[in-house]
């Protein structure tokens, strides 16, 4: 077991912190679904309340690093420090709905070393407040679920293997992309999921559950610190061209080594029709 870094136990900390009121916020949905208001307003603040928990708990940990927040959008930090990359709540939807299936995600991206941008993501964690499974990941040390190691699925044939996606709606996303690339990828796999949260989708292909992913028109909060476990795991992460980027958001294919060749053969064909 990789000792926890006190980086990793401040992110814990934030995202477990925001979590036990998401929880409480989340025994309330149900009730609100009968009610005329709708719960629309009420997910919106549990969603703020959660933001605004990680961000006094990481900035009284580590002053000065700058933030990209779903909600509250770019904080610039102290030149030459990292900052955050923060979801409070990804899976809104789920919550709205009454579905448990939601999560935080918060990333730690460091500044490029000439000043001229923002570089590689270091740490990540992705905390289920439901299940309270926390995976975490630093670079260099591996990839993990409280503190047992990941690991990418091992298989190596589509025929057996289960993949995950997002599928566009309400004018997010391409329809015609994505089913173009469902067409090309569907009958060669065991089965596709759409759970609605990429950074669980992602964590879930470091942990093996799913053996591989494919979405498009994401956000940086979205995959940041998912994008990290999946290749502490030991997998691969790239976009549609399969460039390898610090956080993917607009194109994101992840899979062990083996089955991201596999996909990437299927999804580039599909495209070029």
């Amino acid at each position: 077991m990789a000792a926890i870094s006190g980086l990793i136990r401040v992110m814990e900390k934030a995202a477990r912190k925001a979590g036990g009121r998401l929880r409480r916020d989340f025994g309330e949905v149900e009730h609100l679904q009968v009610s005329r208001k709708g719960p629309a307003d009420f997910v919106s603040k549990a969603d703020m309340r959660a933001e605004r928990t990680i961000y006094d708990e990481l900035t009284a940990a580590r002053p000065g690093w700058g933030f990209v927040m779903e909600e509250a959008g770019t904080i610039k930090g102290e030149e030459g420090k990292p900052r955050w990359i923060v979801d409070p709540l990804d899976g809104t939807s789920n919550f709205l709905h009454g579905i448990p299936h939601f999560a935080i995600s918060i990333a730690v991206q460091e500044p490029k070393l000439d000043g001229s941008g923002w570089g590689e993501v270091t740490a990540g964690v992705v905390y289920q407040p439901i299940t309270d499974e926390t995976f975490w990941a630093e670079k260099t040390r591996g990839a993990w679920l409280h503190d047992a190691r990941l690991r990418v699925s091992s298989r190596r044939t589509l025929s057996e293997s289960l993949i995950a996606t997002g599928i566009p709606f309400q004018g997010v996303g391409n329809f015609e992309e994505w089913t173009r690339i469902y067409r090309a990828i569907g009958p060669n796999v065991a089965g596709i999921r759409r759970f609605g949260a990429a950074s669980l989708d992602l964590a879930w292909i470091a942990a093996g559950r799913f053996d591989g992913f494919w979405e498009s028109s994401l956000k940086p909060w979205d995959t940041a610190a998912g994008a990290l476990l999946v290749r502490e795991a030991g997998g691969f992460i790239t976009d549609y061209r399969g460039r390898s980027m610090p956080v993917h958001d607009e194109q994101v294919l992840a899979a062990n080594d083996t089955l991201h060749s596999k996909l990437h053969k299927l999804l580039v064909a599909s495209l070029k029709g």
